[in-house]
């Protein structure tokens, strides 16, 4: 078996989740896709899932509540969690930060390829 990590992306841009979910394949990770919130929570503890990249604007039930209901469960609260999300405001990235967040990547700033960098430097912090 190998170790290939596995990536849950919550983003409900059908092209952008497209876009990120094709980087992080030809970066190596299992990519798993949530088009809203709620559905990212229910495949965040059902699959065996590394790391969550989680947009803030979300159906359902925003990023920042999907992140702090993460963070409640004992099933899914060590699972590191990065947000990507088009809100840059200070308040936001302390508020997701605060919420136990891994990292805060600004869409308009980040290249997909930066978002696979920043993961793999979250995984690498986050071994035992």
């Amino acid at each position: 078996m190998d170790d290939k990590k596995s990536i849950l992306l919550v983003e409900d841009d059908a092209f952008l989740a497209k876009i990120y979910a094709k980087t992080f394949e030809d970066a190596g990770f299992d990519v798993h896709l949530a088009s809203n919130g709620e559905d990212g929570l229910k495949l965040a503890g059902r699959d065996k899932t590394d790391i969550v990249l989680l947009d803030i604007l979300l159906p359902n039930m925003d990023g920042f509540e999907v992140l702090e209901k993460l963070k409640a469960d004992e099933v899914t609260k060590n699972i590191p969690v990065v947000i990507l999300s088009n809100l840059g405001q200070r308040e936001d990235v302390d508020r997701a930060l605060n919420a136990g967040a891994a990292g805060y990547l600004i869409k308009a700033h980040t290249m997909p390829q930066k978002a696979v960098n920043k993961v793999k430097e979250v995984l690498s912090f986050n071994r035992v």
